[in-house]
């Protein structure tokens, strides 16, 4: 037991102080973001975002109290079980999210709305608190406790946790049609559309990375081709065919989804018959895969 002890110590490096700062930054800019988005944007045109925020807001135009009250005393709950669940450093940056948010959506609600328009608040109110979150998100936290809410379910039912994210916010998003009026539940459902795809932007990134494997006996022409019309480095790995035991080249490269029509080209001038896998990439960093001049 001690030495397991010792070995995690060794695994779990301390965080430096400008890791630390910048991580309390971001956070505290993403969480600024979504409440920027609830008070100007989404509350005050009686339009809800899903999760324990679309509850709180239910909460709070029933009971008139402020919003922040209630995504914090709702979120607290989230933060002792994502401490067990998920780890002390997401626990505290969920927590520092959430103590920001609520303060801002208090310091906001006096603010009045940036557009009256329902559809343009829809719109940009989804976006902008899509962009909080992802940052969050990103840093390490999280702004809603539903996710961790999710992760315990999903040890007890038969779905993934996607699923069971869904299921609850579809619940919330419905109960929205009786709160307020149901065009404002389906204006709701918009609004969340449209941050969780801002989310998954932020997250991922905007410069969406692919991964590229080819096998083709062109294998010198192709990575040369690569190389000097894509500017982007290759790999050549060895690979073996299972069946005929032929040995293959395979060639590994990274690529931006604007670059695959072009090496589609490259390879039906050289080797049209070329086996071409292509996958997403979330990140991408380090090594030598920075693009580099085109000749």
């Amino acid at each position: 037991m001690a030495y397991q002890q010792v070995e995690l110590k060794q695994v779990h490096k301390p965080m430096t102080k400008l890791k630390i700062f910048k991580r309390a930054i971001a956070i505290c800019i993403g969480a600024v973001l979504m409440a920027v988005g609830l008070e100007i944007f989404l509350v005050p045109n009686s339009v809800i975002d899903g999760g324990i925020t679309g509850i709180s807001i239910m909460l709070s135009h029933i009971t008139t109290l402020p919003l922040g009250i209630f995504i914090f005393v709702l979120n607290l709950p989230f933060f002792f079980i994502g401490k067990k669940q998920i780890g002390k450093t997401f626990a505290i940056s969920t927590l520092f999210g959430i103590i920001i948010l609520s303060i801002f959506t208090a310091l906001f609600h006096p603010v009045p709305a940036f557009t009256e328009n329902i559809f343009l608040a829809t719109i940009f109110g989804g976006i902008v608190v899509g962009a909080g979150v992802g940052i969050v998100i990103r840093y390490g936290g999280a702004l809603d406790g539903t996710e961790i809410l999710a992760i315990l379910f999903n040890k007890k039912l038969p779905f993934s946790v996607g699923e069971i994210i869904m299921i609850i916010n579809v619940f919330i998003l419905g109960i929205a049609g009786f709160v307020f009026s149901w065009d404002r539940s389906m204006y709701s459902i918009i609004a969340y559309v449209i941050a969780t795809k801002t989310i998954d932007t932020v997250v991922k990134g905007f410069d969406e990375s692919k991964s590229i494997w080819i096998i083709t006996d062109k294998h010198k022409e192709v990575g040369e081709a690569i190389l000097a019309r894509l500017g982007r480095g290759v790999t050549y790995l060895n690979g073996q065919g299972a069946y005929t035991e032929d040995e293959k080249k395979v060639i590994f490269c990274i690529i931006n989804r604007l670059e695959e029509a072009k090496l589609n080209a490259i390879l039906e001038e050289i080797d049209d018959r070329a086996f071409l896998a292509v996958g997403d990439i979330a990140e991408v960093r380090g090594g030598n895969f920075k693009k580099k001049n085109i000749h």
